[in-house]
């Protein structure tokens, strides 16, 4: 798949399985925002979204609750487990849904950034620094199982 492009089937939804979505048909574009917004509402260095028209966004499973974090916008996240979900321009018929919420968040390769100017200085850095797997962490911190609670990235 291509960024801005047509998509179908493509689902998501919280860590804990709360709520669910579909993202329907239409024109999708992702991009990454290094907004101090962003940071804050992502407890991290960015968060990054694919852009839809609200009315291919729809709701599958549970209630998405919402925080309006400026005049302009509100972020919809999980009440129970607290995921990120989405933002939504209260003005403009867009919304734009987590990536990391996505049962595939490869579907969507970012083609632009925004709010450049809140990027962390030490980002480029820390992405080439030295990266091993889940499976070497754990083993190195003798952790033999994590106890996974987390929804599995299908529909259930």
């Amino acid at each position: 798949m291509q960024a801005d492009s047509t998509w179908t089937d493509v689902t998501g939804g919280c860590q804990c399985g709360a709520v669910r979505y579909r993202l329907a048909a239409a024109r999708w574009s992702a991009d990454i925002c290094h907004c101090r917004m962003c940071q804050k509402a992502g407890g991290a260095p960015f968060m990054a979204f694919v852009n839809g028209p609200v009315e291919a966004f729809v709701v599958s499973r549970g209630e998405i609750a919402t925080f309006a974090s400026s005049e302009i916008a509100e972020r919809g996240f999980c009440a129970a487990c607290g995921t990120p979900l989405t933002y939504r321009g209260r003005a403009t018929g867009r919304v734009s849904v987590t990536l990391g919420s996505l049962d595939d968040p490869n579907a969507f390769p970012p083609n632009s950034q925004v709010g450049v100017e809140s990027r962390l200085t030490w980002l480029e850095a820390a992405l080439a620094a030295p990266a091993s797997s889940t499976q070497v962490w754990l083993a190195a911190e003798t952790i033999a199982d994590v106890g996974n609670r987390q929804h599995p990235d299908h529909e259930t």
